[in-house]
């Protein structure tokens, strides 16, 4: 069997000839000539109509999918047409290539998902191209994705920050999180008012009415704007970034005890505490569940701020939203009564947020940003997996390619 008939088989296209196959000057890759078939017109690639010739270019190589260690180049003397319903002179469109790419659109959507696996770098090296082709073919694809997606009824949003960069820069990514379907809807750069506003923009007023739950942290310029777009949703705070925000105050209050506790010549009793106080108690091994037990004999800040952290999880368990709410009120109740500045610090927090926190309850504990935070690992393992992207039009390219979910072009043959 020639590589003709194969190239015949998974690749073929009306009104071009494959002519002939052999090895190039280096013998190391397999050069194809391709030809017009005999009788057929030119398409103008501007109105992507038959138009008569003009005249010809020189030969042009598209970059083929390699074949058994063999890189695979098309040969192709381009032709110009003389459009008139254009009224120019325009290069011919080619089905297997877009535009100036040297890249075939085959080999385009057989590098695109090896990007999605592997770091940009990795699939260069893989297949014996370049990071700059790699790049060119996940753009490619994720703006034919992004033009032909179909956003459909959004009922459930996730909003959330990440870092990306040193220096305090974060990425506002925006997830749809149905039941049935959660995907990447929008990535901004850093996390404002102005850059949240850019989702909405992009979805428009109408289809953000529809929006029924949102998913948020306490950051205020995302409440803001949920406020402002989406003011009939049922907002639902993130209880991930509670308990964050209750072990951080924890972790505080421990910290300037032990300290304490050491100016004054004491018995260190906090010393190598950390993680047994903030480690959820089912995740502590046998040894750390006695010496837990032992600490909490003490009567210290930092035990007491403990007791208030394990007692507030009880919340959690509540199903009806006016039996969560007394508990809350007499929670934050509690700790007010505590003289612990920095858990007082959290209950007032949590206390302008009340509402928003019963709305977990409210949405039958259905909806949290627990899909949210999955998603998030993902977005830093796909930062990870290439060491980071030195631009931002790089990462958005990577997180949309990752976890957006995006239509693909058709291809003449599924290449694996």
């Amino acid at each position: 069997m020639e590589l003709i008939t194969i190239l015949n088989r998974c690749h073929r296209f009306r009104g071009f000839v494959y002519q002939h196959a052999h090895f190039g000057a280096d013998k190391k890759s397999i050069e194809v000539a391709v030809r017009p078939r005999n009788g057929s017109a030119a398409v103008c690639s501007r109105c992507h109509l038959p138009a008569p010739g003009y005249d010809q270019l020189a030969e042009r190589r598209f970059e083929f999918i390699p074949l058994w260690g063999f890189l695979v180049f098309l040969l192709y003397t381009m032709r110009r047409v003389n459009c008139r319903r254009c009224g120019i002179v325009a290069v011919e469109e080619v089905p297997w290539g877009d535009g100036k790419r040297t890249l075939t659109k085959a080999y385009v959507l057989f590098l695109a998902p090896w990007a999605r696996r592997l770091s940009w770098k990795e699939t260069a090296e893989a297949f014996r191209t370049s990071w700059d082709k790699v790049f060119d073919a996940v753009e490619h694809v994720v703006t034919f994705g992004l033009e032909h997606r179909v956003l459909g009824q959004i009922d459930a949003i996730g909003v959330d920050e990440i870092q990306y960069a040193r220096g305090h820069k974060y990425l506002t990514l925006v997830y749809q999180i149905d039941l049935d379907v959660t995907r990447l809807l929008w990535v901004g750069r850093e996390r404002t008012i102005e850059s949240f506003r850019g989702f909405f923009t992009v979805i428009g007023d109408e289809l953000a009415s529809k929006i029924v739950f949102v998913c948020s942290d306490m950051w205020e310029p995302y409440l803001r704007v949920i406020r402002e777009k989406c003011s009939e949703a049922l907002h639902i705070l993130d209880r991930f970034h509670i308990v964050a925000k209750m072990n951080k105050a924890l972790d505080e209050i421990r910290a300037g005890e032990s300290r304490r506790i050491a100016s004054e010549g004491g018995v260190p009793v906090l010393k190598k505490s950390r993680w047994l106080l903030l480690k959820r108690e089912e995740n502590l091994k046998t040894e750390q569940r006695f010496r837990l037990r032992d600490l909490l004999r003490y009567n210290l800040k930092t035990v007491r701020a403990y007791l208030l952290k394990e007692a507030f999880q009880q919340l959690w368990d509540y199903n009806s939203p006016a039996w969560a709410g007394k508990f809350f009120d007499d929670w934050c109740r509690q700790v007010m009564r505590s003289r612990i500045e920095p858990m007082k610090k959290i209950a007032r927090s949590l206390r302008q947020h009340r509402e928003l926190i019963l709305n977990y309850f409210r949405a039958q504990k259905l909806l949290s940003s627990g899909v949210v935070e999955g998603l998030n690992n993902k977005a830093k393992v796909t930062m990870r997996k290439s060491y980071g992207f030195r631009t931002f039009r790089c990462l958005e390219l990577a997180l949309y390619h990752s976890l957006g979910k995006l239509p693909e072009p058709e291809s003449t043959h599924d290449f694996f």
